[in-house]
């Protein structure tokens, strides 16, 4: 898909208007120039994006689904323009915001030069003419390199969410030639690699669909700023209360508590009751601080009273707590859903612990106003069935 930003603009001025003289004189272009960057747009779309009758050019179903892309595309990108100067909605390309994304995350010219490929004049040159129009500087040096200002946060992060809206063009546009393009981004919360994914992967792919299903693990926060930026599409997991942040939305889908376990063989593996007391002596695998259930394991001791165990093994990966019950003593915390397939298999035991306090809601965290592609939306659709099957069991 073109990433011309003006081009672009002017396909939208022509779908809006329906001409190419009224679309010239709303971009303040000629009208050659219309009929030039509309021909490269339905070049790079592979599709005609205009019927052309006597009464002007109408938008196909391909025009007005890309159309649909460029208007969120420059939904986010505009106001940031505006904010800095207004002669920037005009003039700045997707190279130059290309280089401030870059300069932004690396914090240095020099890398961010090599991140693109390019040389490190040409991404100076790039930032400076935005800061040129801006007629302010966009980046602060400091003893610790380049830092960005508020304002080139703001348009780098609505350059980023742009340029995902132009990616997401690309899918649409193969989605009505019947092909398959682009990729799912999904973020992943340890409990819904587990038990969620797995279904909702199984049965995308036995609906036909080929294109790569991408799954990122990390911390919670990591998590969320790729979602925010627009690298990853959605997550699926624990939900946050309060929401994180005003531009996500979460989407509960079904509760979960937290169990606590041990190996077959473990010395409280057959007790007929616990207190905290009675744990405090043993190692635990747990999940790190700041997660929701090592609140819940905290707590524990907490509110008994009890000294909380001070050998700890902290770590999201249930592979890594089955190994640890089965060679050793230690006792793990951890999602009843994570557990359940575990503890079917005789590979853990449920301590007899009540925790039925620690239910928590498991859902989707999308950013507001996302507009998934097909593809996208079936994927949606199949971890909700996944989690509504899950949840129910």
């Amino acid at each position: 898909m073109s990433n011309n930003l003006r081009h672009l603009r002017v396909f939208l001025a022509v779908v809006d208007t329906r001409s190419v003289t009224r679309a010239a004189e709303a971009c303040f272009v000629s009208q050659p120039a219309v009929t030039q960057a509309l021909g490269k747009v339905e070049s790079m779309a592979g599709l005609a994006l205009f019927s052309r009758t006597r009464q002007g050019l109408f938008a196909t179903d391909a025009g007005e689904a890309l159309a649909r892309r460029v208007r969120r595309c420059f939904g986010y990108l505009d106001p940031a323009l505006s904010d800095l100067a207004p002669r920037l909605k005009m003039t700045a390309t997707h190279a130059q915001l290309q280089a401030l994304i870059a300069v932004r995350e690396t914090g240095n010219f020099t890398l961010a030069a090599k991140r693109l490929g390019l040389a490190q004049p040409t991404v100076h040159r790039a930032v400076s003419q935005i800061e040129g129009e801006a007629t302010r500087p966009l980046f602060e040096r400091t003893s610790f390199g380049i830092v960005a200002t508020r304002a080139a946060d703001a348009l780098a992060q609505a350059a980023r969410l742009a340029f995902a809206e132009i990616a997401q063009a690309e899918t649409d546009l193969a989605e009505l030639m019947q092909r398959e393009a682009g990729q799912i981004v999904v973020g992943a919360m340890p409990l819904s690699r587990a038990c969620i994914l797995p279904d909702a992967i199984v049965r995308f792919r036995a609906l036909g669909r080929t294109i790569p299903v991408q799954v990122v693990e990390g911390h919670y926060e990591d998590l969320l700023s790729g979602l925010r930026r627009g690298e990853i599409d959605f997550l699926i997991g624990a939900l946050r209360d309060p929401v994180p942040i005003a531009d996500v939305v979460q989407e509960p889908l079904f509760s979960d508590s937290v169990v606590l376990v041990a190996g077959p063989g473990h010395p409280l593996a057959r007790a007929p009751s616990l207190t905290p007391a009675m744990m405090a002596d043993y190692p635990f695998v747990v999940a790190p601080e700041g997660t929701p259930i090592r609140s819940h394991f905290n707590s524990i001791f907490e509110r008994a009273g009890s000294p909380a165990p001070s050998r700890l093994v902290e770590t999201s990966s249930v592979i890594l707590m089955r190994e640890l019950l089965e060679r050793s003593d230690h006792l793990g915390c951890v999602s009843n859903c994570q557990a359940e397939a575990e503890i079917a298999h005789g590979l853990m035991v449920a301590l007899p612990f009540d925790l039925s306090s620690t239910e928590r809601p498991i859902g989707l965290t999308l950013r507001s106003g996302f507009l998934p592609t097909a593809a996208q939306a079936l994927f949606l659709r199949l971890m909700r069935e996944a989690t509504a099957a899950f949840g129910s069991s």
